[in-house]
């Protein structure tokens, strides 16, 4: 019991700062257009094979990716998954390079089951991150010198109570999520004079979502022997209308100091969307010995609305593939039990990216991602639990001239805990 108040205590102070802390995971200037950076929503195994989980089903890692993946698990365990990352990232405009540091807390789930074929997952996941800052030399009409700022952050996240049940010989299961959608991104754009460091005038743009978010999932596993087998997996997230408010604000201010708000509005009647999503995943398992796993994502962000405009964005693609593999489960060696992962993930953005001065290189150009990984399970002393490390490469490729390129290397870790809490000792 002790153990559980601990481990509740825990959780609970950890939810209640998630939503900020994930809010400082990213410096990128592309997130200054639409939701941001969209967050790899993949566990433990499956971030360091290249981000899989539509296929993927394990009793040993929860899942989120795909909801049907839950009932996997046995009916005595209780599951407590919690990660984090830091990242270095490097940009260069061609003129100027930049490199930031970054890391925060990145989610917590808890899962457990509820009958021998039925499921529970209960977690927090960021869904986007808005996170940047830069700024500009500029000249007025009057030839007045003066620097624009740009400053960002904030992001979306998405709190979920996800169900799953075993329908057919524990080869058919479905799932769903039914998650809160909530965050707030804020936009600030500050214009300082030139000869000293008062603010000549600010805007601020903030979006407010709130709102509920439905995901589905279904995974039908195949056994090829006593310890092969093979698991196909499908995905869907319905397009969804935020309710949503939209706040902007400009303000100027005075030589002495004094301020003045120029406007003010407060819009409720803006459309924003999030799109249709479909997954499908397969993987290849050994027990205790071999994982291997592909995935392709498709979401239809062309049709998504934002700002009640559908041309801001361009469906987009997500690919990614990776393994798992155990010397030797049994052996007492620890490297021997070491689970070694590598994997590689494409897709391109799905932003239409456009600046103030229509730039015909720039305007309407998105960029692509290409990335690399490679990590570790570390068992610990049950064999049950584990500590996961993954280390990522991610490079971002632009479209277009006159565009950002950037790279970055992120490290995560997150720790599984895998205890038999359902069942009772026997006393003689």
């Amino acid at each position: 019991m002790l153990k559980i108040n601990k481990l509740l205590i825990a959780s609970i102070l950890i939810f209640t700062q998630l939503s900020l802390a994930a809010q400082n995971n990213t410096n990128s200037p592309y997130t200054r257009f639409g939701y941001g950076e969209l967050a790899d929503r993949s566990f433990g195994a499956g971030r360091a094979m290249g981000g899989v989980g539509v296929g993927l089903r394990s009793p040993k890692q929860i899942n989120p990716m795909n909801p049907a993946s839950y009932s996997c698990m046995d009916s005595l365990t209780f599951l407590f998954d919690f990660g984090a990352s830091g990242q270095l990232s490097w940009f260069d405009d061609g003129i100027n390079k930049q490199n930031n540091v970054n890391g925060n807390v990145e989610y917590i789930a808890l899962q457990f089951p509820i009958h021998k074929r039925l499921a529970m997952s209960v977690g927090l996941l960021p869904y986007s991150y808005v996170g940047y800052s830069f700024g500009a030399q500029r000249t007025n009409e009057a030839n007045l010198n003066y620097v624009e700022t740009y400053n960002g952050s904030g992001g979306l996240n998405d709190l979920y109570v996800g169900l799953s049940i075993d329908i057919w010989k524990k080869r058919l299961s479905v799932g769903a999520n039914f998650g809160y959608f909530f965050g707030n991104i804020k936009h600030e754009q500050y214009s300082i004079v030139g000869t000293g460091n008062t603010y000549n005038a600010n805007r601020s743009q903030n979006l407010e979502v709130r709102d509920l978010k439905m995901d589905f999932g279904v995974q039908y596993t195949h056994p090829i022997s006593k310890t092969e087998e093979v698991t196909l997996g499908l995905t869907f997230s319905p397009k969804k209308r935020l309710h949503s408010t939209y706040t902007n604000t400009s303000v100027k201010y005075t030589e002495n100091g004094a301020s003045e708000v120029i406007s003010s509005d407060t819009l409720k009647n803006q459309t924003y969307d999030i799109p249709n999503s479909f997954g499908f995943g397969a993987s290849y398992v050994k027990k205790d010995k071999l994982t291997l796993a592909a995935d392709v994502l498709y979401e239809t962000w062309g049709k998504a609305h934002f700002y009640s405009s559908d041309n801001n964005f361009k469906n987009r693609v997500r690919v990614a593939a990776g393994g798992e593999f155990i010397p030797n489960a049994q052996n007492r060696n620890f490297f021997s039990r070491v689970r070694y992962r590598a994997g590689a993930h494409y897709s391109n953005s799905y932003l239409m990216i456009n600046n103030e001065n229509e730039d015909p290189a720039y305007k309407g150009n998105g960029y692509n991602e290409y990335g690399v990984s490679v990590g570790m399970g570390l068992p610990l002393i049950d064999n049950r639990s584990l500590i996961n490390v993954s280390f990522e490469y991610t490079k971002i490729k632009p479209g277009g001239v006159n565009m950002i390129d950037e790279q970055y290397f992120r490290f995560t870790v997150n720790y599984t805990f895998n205890e038999m809490w359902f069942w009772k000792k026997k006393v003689e």
